[in-house]
């Protein structure tokens, strides 16, 4: 008995002394979410904030840390630490030279992990440096979730992100033309005449199908983040260790697109005319600053409601000129504060308009 109680007193302490995993690993080995690109909505989603592994869905950090910081035609030359790497590969040697283009195109259609070395060296100087410009990179996006340790995603305990940041970080992504060029090709013809095809089977398996990246290890499970655009809405899906990740992408994607589309909402806000002091029209139209367009259930329309609060000015103005604020929100819940700005320049009453006013 006494030997049972001190194996279970090593037993306990053992437990107490072992080290903490990140809290999301504990609660959930898959995930997946579904958000609209332009304004990073969520439309759908489970367990879209905890950790887990990404594989290779990594290189789409990667992508983005060298399209931040270098041109696409510049020349690499790779060198012998890039060669020979662990998984996909394009199959580099040492000293031979190619744009950051091509090399970006071995990395997003064919998953190269030696691409992945050979950019991150170029652009950091070492793998190390590039690693550390990722993880800044996270920090700027604001992610919560997300640690690198490496450019092309083979397995590292502290090496994961979530399906909530990995959204992000493609969304960030795609403000660069050259990116959603990259991952929407399905076949890319090298320099040497040979050819890249894209391992991403959902640019053919879903109407509007343009991006975005697979990933898969043996830890990591099936990976994929995937995008399809209609009618100018570009949706973004990400599935971590998801077993039928094809079909369940397009799935989430045709279901978000059925349930969901991009409403412009300064067609449902209606805006009466301001008063200007002093001016040759005392009545002046006035708009919202800049675009308020965000997705929409058929069923949200009704709930959205708006604040103005309106300055007193006098003319003249200036087109464009701010005149007020206006909050927009959805549920009560903010999406929008914007100026409320004139149309056109308002000018101020002449010697001869007063005159004309009061003898009218």
């Amino acid at each position: 008995m006494k030997k049972l109680l001190i194996i279970l007193l090593i037993f306990a302490i053992a437990l107490l002394l072992r080290p903490h995993k990140n809290v999301s690993h504990a609660y959930a080995n898959s995930s997946y979410v579904v958000v609209e690109e332009s304004s990073g909505r969520v439309l759908m989603g489970e367990n879209e904030k905890f950790s887990l592994s990404m594989a290779s869905t990594t290189k789409i950090m990667t992508a983005l840390v060298v399209l931040d910081n270098c041109q696409p035609d510049e020349m690499v030359k790779i060198h012998p630490k890039a060669v020979g790497i662990e998984g996909s590969s394009i199959y580099l040697r040492a000293n031979e030279e190619y744009s950051v283009l091509e090399l970006l195109y071995g990395l997003m259609l064919r998953s190269g992990n030696d691409s992945a070395v050979a950019l991150a060296i170029h652009v950091g100087g070492c793998v190390e440096n590039f690693v550390t410009m990722m993880n800044a990179k996270s920090q700027q996006l604001g992610l919560k979730n997300t640690n690198f340790t490496n450019p092309h995603g083979l397995h590292h305990s502290d090496h994961y992100t979530s399906a909530y940041d990995l959204a992000m970080i493609t969304r960030e992504a795609f403000r660069h033309d050259i990116f959603a060029k990259i991952v929407a090709t399905k076949c890319y013809q090298r320099t040497d005449g040979s050819y890249f095809y894209n391992k991403n089977k959902m640019l053919s398996l879903i109407e509007g199908g343009d991006g975005v990246k697979t990933g898969y290890t043996t830890k990591s499970g099936r990976c994929l983040v995937s995008s399809a655009t209609r009618d100018g809405m570009r949706l973004i899906c990400v599935v971590l260790n998801h077993y039928d990740m094809w079909h369940d992408s397009v799935n989430m994607l045709n279901k978000c697109f059925e349930d969901y589309s991009l409403v412009d909402l300064k067609s449902i806000i209606p805006l009466d005319k301001l008063q200007v002091n002093n001016a040759k029209i005392p009545f002046v139209d006035i708009s919202i600053e800049d675009n308020v367009i965000y997705p929409l259930g058929s069923d949200e329309i009704d709930k959205i409601s708006y604040s103005i609060e309106l300055s007193n000015v006098s003319a003249p103005l200036k087109k464009g000129e701010k005149v007020g604020n206006i909050k927009i929100f959805l549920d009560n819940c903010l999406l929008f504060s914007k100026n409320l700005c004139t149309i056109d320049n308002v000018e101020k009453k002449n010697i001869f308009d007063i005159i004309k006013e009061n003898l009218s």
